[in-house]
């Protein structure tokens, strides 16, 4: 058990008190290591900032501080509590917790509210168990009180407190245990693995319901008595402005009550989405397009081109790698590239905003609550406790609901402030696409000796992308000495390159215009195509099958060998396929977790058709296995539209795609079989909504070339006809 903080800013009976009727615990939570602001502040003493909540009708209602947007962890995270707290399952609710980052922020955030990182379930496997835990101990007490028999002597079993032929249920003593101190930490004792009946179980998710059945509520569904939806027009060009507007055909449609500017562009008032929609079209606006009226895709990777061969920022570098390069039998000397990325949440992005003299109130699926009050407090002129956010289901965010400017909550604030009443701002999904705050295009070259026996001797590589980290709150604990840690992150702690005695690793991040942020597995997005591309052109070269050659240069790497061999193992590697079928493999460790994975591809005239992908995962404690084998699934599918579609083109200082349509996605008739093997671990959790999609693209890459001889280094991937 790891060692429990005491609260100590509000004190546990303050945290503990009888609200209406029944049992309110608070907990803490740990910092998560991934965006952590430095080793003294692990371990810090926080102040409460989640609760568990039983009440007198045995209903145990868990508010999470993190949002579910599809990963699960409604489920994942009550289960830890549900299990230390023996409580009755059909019983459980939860709730996202208001937003405060006083009573919810993660130390490893810097005290931020935020959901990202993958970092959920590892940064609250001990502590949401300890509060259930808690709990219990008290339930325990205040039965024993009552039943005048020893502690020692009662049980729990399902929500009930049972001393021999005496029972009580959870809800009948919640007011009792709710006036009791809390109990000594050391008291507190977790149970063994061996105990556990809900963790490591398959557990149908508690939001299937709600969303089977249409109940959920997404941003897009609020909806109250008086409120006005906006759209914006905002600049075609990156970094564009308004220089005038004329509005009195938007004001002439039906609905339309307001036209007004706003930082972002000229906003549309209406009664309804259709009118904000025909009333935006109808505006007539000059724009200054700005500096970055030029930008062009061919001219960026060009630039980029130019970039990697100048030295750049030194992100990792051991012995005399060019010395060594000199030396080498065989040298491979390739260049990789992959484009800018949209999101592309199937919900788009949108936000409500109330405003009152001393209160603002905002509806929307956000994943950075601190930020999004921190920003609207500050447009207001209110204090961020002030700004009410509700939080709802968010229908998807890869990040994008993440933004360290909450550009589209800070722009539905002014929207409201100017519209003096409460509005809904929507995005188009065409706004969604051409909106900005992308994966950033990255173009990598390497170099790559290799000795007699064509194992790795040297190795330098240069990779050239914008920085996702540069200019946000973050920037000082992720970029160091230059380097962002998100760009270069799968390189340079790459286990191929860990025992290489000559490597070289550079970095060069690109100011361009555009603006980048952080999408679903952030920079191992990129680095694992090419790094695991780069390994099977390795074997290749040395004349090696591509399994054998990684698990020579792995054999000192466990996690990442157990899963390849799983992989490989459950794909029947060396069986005989289908004629025009061939096998890919791919291997990669991101956010704690270690996935393998096989894809078999086929060719259909110049389309690349996946028909099975089989997937091994060592994610630590499988808390859920059906949330992680449905996350893998869903990781499979993002990364198969990185392979096989999306891309963002810029001409002309904009984006040229607009929607599902040109900016595609992996269609259903595309999807191939999956399947999922959990490696049984005992180690700690490991994130579980991004870890998937980084093997995805390399495998299928890897396939594609055993099959046709082509070796594909651009994603997405196409076939020449050559």
């Amino acid at each position: 058990m790891s060692t429990f903080n005491p609260l100590s800013r509000r004190g546990f009976l303050k945290g503990s008190a009888v609200l209406g009727g029944g049992l309110v615990v608070a907990f803490v939570i740990p910092g998560g290591h991934r965006f952590a602001m430095g080793a003294d502040d692990q371990g810090n003493v926080f102040a409460p900032n989640a609760f568990l909540r039983i009440g007198n009708d045995n209903n145990v209602t868990v508010l999470l501080g993190h949002s579910e947007m599809g990963q699960g962890i409604w489920t994942g995270l009550t289960m830890l509590i549900a299990e230390e707290l023996d409580a009755d399952w059909t019983n459980i609710r939860v709730e996202h917790s208001p937003a405060s980052a006083k009573d919810y922020g993660l130390a490893g955030f810097g005290g931020m509210q935020i959901t990202g990182g993958s970092t959920s379930t590892w940064m609250e496997f001990d502590r949401y168990r300890q509060a259930g835990a808690m709990a219990r101990l008290m339930l325990i007490e205040a039965a024993a009180k009552r039943f005048n028999v020893a502690p020692s002597a009662i049980h729990t079993e399902s929500g009930v407190v049972i001393a021999g032929d005496q029972r009580a249920t959870y809800g009948e003593l919640a007011d009792e245990a709710g006036q009791l101190p809390a109990p000594d930490p050391a008291s507190i004792q977790l149970k063994a693995p061996k105990d556990w009946r809900l963790i490591g179980k398959p557990t149908p998710r508690l939001d299937t319901p709600e969303k089977i059945t249409g109940r959920a509520k997404f941003g897009l569904d609020v909806q109250f008595d008086g409120l006005m939806t906006a759209m914006v027009a905002r600049s075609p060009t990156f970094g564009g402005s308004v220089k005038s507007f004329e509005g009195a055909e938007a004001l002439a449609i039906p609905g339309v009550h307001k036209v007004v500017q706003v930082p972002t562009g000229i906003a549309v008032i209406a009664d309804h989405y259709w009118a904000a929609k025909l009333g935006r079209d109808a505006l007539k606006i000059d724009w200054d397009k700005g500096p970055n009226a030029g930008l062009d895709s061919h001219t960026l990777l060009e630039s980029f081109r130019k970039l990697a061969a100048t030295p750049g920022m030194n992100a990792g570098q051991t012995g005399d790698t060019q010395a060594a390069l000199a030396k080498a039998a065989k040298v491979i000397d390739v260049e990789y590239s992959v484009p800018y990325l949209a999101h592309a949440p199937m919900e788009p992005l949108n936000c409500t905003v109330s405003i009152s003299k001393d209160k603002c109130e905002i509806w929307t699926g956000t994943q950075f609550q601190t930020l999004d009050q921190m920003i609207a407090g500050k447009i207001t002129g209110l204090k961020p406790e002030q700004v009410v956010i509700h939080t709802e289901f968010l229908g998807g965010g890869f990040g994008r609901r993440a933004n360290p400017t909450s550009d589209f909550v800070s722009e539905a604030v002014y929207v409201a402030k100017a519209a003096g009443g409460p509005v809904k701002t929507v995005w188009a999904r065409e706004d969604d696409v051409r909106g900005g705050y992308y994966r950033s295009a990255f173009l990598h070259h390497a170099r790559i000796g290799l000795d007699a026996e064509g194992m790795p001797l040297a190795w330098k590589h240069v990779m050239v992308g914008q920085s996702i980290m540069a200019g946000t709150s973050l920037e000082a604990a992720m970029v160091k000495d230059g380097i962002d840690k998100t760009s270069v992150e799968g390189v340079a702690d790459s286990p191929y390159l860990e025992g290489l005695g000559n490597h070289q690793i550079e970095l060069h991040s690109p100011k361009t215009g555009i603006n980048v942020l952080w999408l679903r597995s952030v920079g191992h997005s990129h680095t694992a195509f090419v790094m695991e591309s780069l390994i099977d052109e390795l074997a290749t070269a040395a004349g090696k099958d591509p399994v054998e050659y990684r698990r020579t240069l792995l054999k000192e790497h466990p996690r990442h060998l157990g899963v390849l061999n799983l992989a490989v193992e459950k794909a029947n590697w060396k069986a005989p396929l289908p004629d025009g079928h061939a096998l890919g493999v791919a291997v990669h460790e991101s956010f704690g977790s270690f996935v393998a994975q096989v894809a078999e591809v086929s060719q259909d005239n110049l389309a690349i058709r996946v028909h099975r992908v089989v997937c091994a995962v060592d994610c630590g404690i499988a808390v859920n296995p059906q949330s992680i084998a449905a996350q893998m699934e869903s990781c499979i599918t993002f990364g198969l539209s990185f392979a096989l579609h999306s891309k963002l083109t810029i001409k002309d200082g904009q984006t040229v795609q607009s929607n599902y349509h040109d900016y595609q996605v992996l269609r259903l008739n595309e999807m191939p079989v999956v399947e999922v093997h959990i490696m049984p671990s005992s180690d700690k959790p490991g994130g579980i909504g991004e870890a998937g999609v980084p093997p995805t693209a390399p495998a299928v890459a890897n396939a594609v070339f055993a099959l046709t001889g082509q070796r594909l280094r651009e994603l997405p991937l196409q076939l020449s006809g050559v």
